[in-house]
Formats: C-alpha cells, sequence, structure tokens
C-alpha cells in the first residue's frame, strides 16, 4: 500500500519491535494489513489473527514485532494515520484570507487521500463515531495549532466584514471535514445511487470547495431605505 514519505521528525517513535535490517517489509506488511482491515470492518472486528493472515503470516509475528493488539493499534495510529495528518497540516498553510486556507486544507486532503485511500472510512467509524477505538490515540496527532489558526483567520474574515456574520469560526474545520471526509468515507454508495452513479472525486472536491469557499464569501450589503 503506498504511503506518502513524511520527514522523521514529524513522526513519534515506532511503536513495538522496531524492524531489524532486512525485516522492516514484514512488519510494514503487517501494518499495511491492519490499516486495510480496519478501514473494511472496523478496529473491534479487527484481531491479531485476521491482521496475520492478510499480511501473509502467522499470529506470532504480530506478538513479535507489536507484542499484543493494543501496541499494534499504538503502531497503527502513529506510523500510519499520523502520516495522513502530516501530509495535510505538517507544511505551512498560507493564512492570506479565510478562502484561501480552507482552500489549501480541501486541496490537500483529498491529495493525502488519493495516497492513503483508507482514511475517510477510518476517519468516520473510529476516530468521529462515538466509541471509536482509535479516536484517543489520534487525539494526540491532532492538528491543533493549524486548527486555531484556521478560527482565527475566519474570525478576523468576519471582523472585517468578509465573512458573514451567521458563519462560527469555531465550526470551520468541522465544517471542511463534514464536506469531504464523510463523503470519501461513503465512496462505496455512490454507483447505487442513479443521482451519483457517474460522480467522481474531482467533482466532489469541486463541490465541496464551492459549497466551503461561498459561505465565506462578502456578506451582501442592505440597500438604504429611500
Amino acid at each position: 500500500m503506498a504511503t506518502s514519505k513524511i520527514p522523521a521528525k514529524l513522526l513519534k517513535p515506532t511503536r513495538g519491535r522496531p524492524a531489524g535490517v532486512g525485516d522492516s517489509t514484514a512488519r510494514d506488511d503487517l501494518l499495511d494489513a491492519a490499516v486495510s482491515l480496519i478501514a473494511e470492518r472496523g478496529a473491534a472486528a479487527t484481531s491479531s489473527a485476521d491482521v496475520a493472515q492478510r499480511a501473509g503470516v502467522t499470529p506470532a509475528m504480530v506478538h513479535y514485532y507489536f507484542r499484543g493488539r493494543e501496541q499494534l493499534l499504538d503502531a497503527v495510529v502513529d506510523e500510519r494515520l499520523a502520516r495522513f495528518t502530516a501530509q495535510v497540516f505538517a507544511a505551512p498553510i498560507p493564512e492570506a484570507d479565510a478562502t484561501t486556507m480552507i482552500t489549501t486544507i480541501v486541496q490537500r486532503l483529498f491529495a493525502a487521500t488519493a495516497k492513503m485511500p483508507w482514511m475517510p472510512a477510518i476517519w468516520i467509524r473510529e476516530i468521529v463515531s462515538e466509541g471509536g477505538a482509535l479516536r484517543e490515540r489520534m487525539l494526540r496527532h491532532f492538528p491543533v495549532a493549524a486548527v486555531n489558526l484556521l478560527t482565527q483567520t475566519v474570525a478576523r474574515g468576519q471582523r472585517q466584514g468578509k465573512v458573514p456574520a451567521g458563519i462560527d469560526p469555531r465550526l470551520a474545520f468541522l465544517s471542511i471535514t463534514g464536506a469531504t471526509m464523510l463523503p470519501l468515507a461513503v465512496r462505496s454508495m455512490w454507483g447505487r445511487l442513479p443521482a451519483l452513479a457517474t460522480l467522481t472525486e474531482a467533482q466532489l472536491k469541486q463541490h465541496a470547495l464551492a459549497v466551503l469557499t461561498s459561505g465565506l464569501a462578502p456578506a451582501p450589503r442592505r440597500r438604504r431605505s429611500t
């Protein structure tokens, strides 16, 4: 499974036994197998034996590298899911105005999803949903600084009259993920609904950008009554 290359300083140390010379592929295969299974069926329904079977090794290999299921889940978050967050937020985001920031974040989300297509399903099932098995682990990688900057930028635009008064700056990030991650997570439904049968990800991205940025257009001024 293809993953983006993120500078080592942006990622936490590996969990469990580190891969030795010549056997890094086996460890990576186990992590990739775990990610794909969690995206398909959820963490609760994914056992160490399932991961071993998907990776084509014995369950003993899971124990060798990760000691147990909990440490495997730690590694999945720190070494796979965190790469998605880093892909979107590691590089500085232009903060000229709210529209520029939101456009950049949306474009990066879709670019990251193209490399890590399992993330939207995991995001909705295991992080956003109440009781998600990976929520607490993923909070360690929440882009607090970037989200705060987005909130401040939207609020500044509001004070300048460039963002409608009805927009709550604190909900900007949730609006972005709602317009992108949720539709991507249910992409398997597209072909089953006549109205969406021909929908493409490019069209979805265009729609998300239009919805999000039009909401940040200058509020129309009321004409004075004569």
